[in-house]
């Protein structure tokens, strides 16, 4: 039996990562690992970076004054790391998750995480971390970073989780979808769900084939599946899809494009991180 590594830190997401963490393991039967981790800070470089800050000749007892807030700053994150695991466990086990684990770490989170993963079938995180509040429009760093580097299909939790009626899947006809749906017919993840293709673009052929092809796929797995083709531009139409029923989670491929086109004009990805409200599952 795989697992779903759940990542919480202290943010507004917390909660909603627990809740679709649940719903994934009751449809795939698998137990969930809680992790979550504190950033290590080095004292000595904490006092020399103090020292730079106030300036030559303070004297050191200030500067020992100093490096004990900083370490007893990291004690108070370790404690709330523990009760945020704890408060993650029994929310988990009240939604029914028999089989829960807890990890709490210090370390690089991106890093960690990825290291993590690989024991992991799916990484579920919230779209914002902790500074969620003060960046309400941007997509957190470390979200990004970790949708990059990452090499496991990833759930990415809105604020508020709705258990998914319907699954949007967002075709391009590249890789990464020819893999998730692969996934998706392989694993009873959205089983009992309505599942729609949506593509962007204009109602050639081609693209009809393509479609329909992916239809067929689910239909041979015993999933019902229907599609649609919409002209206009990629981030428009799928946000349109999903809009139209709220509780949907949308599946896409990860970053289709080269990471230096990303950083040049950005990425559709990304894009719908930011713009929809629903359950995400990106796949490389």
């Amino acid at each position: 039996m795989s697992k779903i590594l759940a990542c919480l830190d202290a943010s507004y997401y917390a909660a909603s990562v627990c809740d679709l963490s649940a719903w994934a393991a009751s449809r795939l039967s698998w137990s969930v690992e809680l992790l979550h981790v504190v950033q290590r800070k080095s004292a000595v470089t904490a006092r020399h970076d103090l020292s730079g800050a106030i300036g030559l000749g303070v004297k050191s007892e200030l500067l020992e004054e100093l490096t004990r807030i900083e370490e007893a700053q990291g004690k108070l994150a370790v404690e709330g790391g523990r009760a945020l695991l704890a408060t993650g466990e029994e929310r988990l086990r009240a939604a029914g998750v028999a089989d829960v684990s807890t990890v709490h770490l210090h370390g690089g989170i991106v890093e960690t995480i990825i290291e993590r993963e690989a024991e992991a079938g799916l990484v579920v995180m919230g779209k914002r971390g902790a500074s969620s509040a003060f960046a309400a429009g941007h997509l957190g760093s470390k979200i990004e970073r970790v949708l990059r580097a990452s090499n496991k299909p990833l759930l990415v939790a809105p604020e508020q989780f709705m258990a998914p009626t319907r699954a949007v899947i967002a075709y391009d006809g590249g890789k990464s979808i020819a893999r998730a749906i692969a996934l998706l017919t392989s694993t009873p993840l959205l089983d009992s769900l309505p599942i729609h293709l949506v593509r962007a673009g204009a109602e050639t052929q081609e693209h009809r084939d393509e479609m329909e092809q992916a239809v067929k796929l689910f239909e041979q797995s015993g999933r019902a599946a229907t599609f649609s083709l919409t002209s206009g531009s990629p981030e428009r139409v799928i946000a349109d899809c999903v809009a139209g029923a709220p509780t949907s989670v949308l599946v896409m491929g990860a970053y289709g494009h080269s990471p230096l086109r990303n950083l040049i004009v950005g990425s559709t990805t990304t894009s719908m991180i930011r713009a929809v409200e629903a359950p995400i599952l990106l796949v490389r």
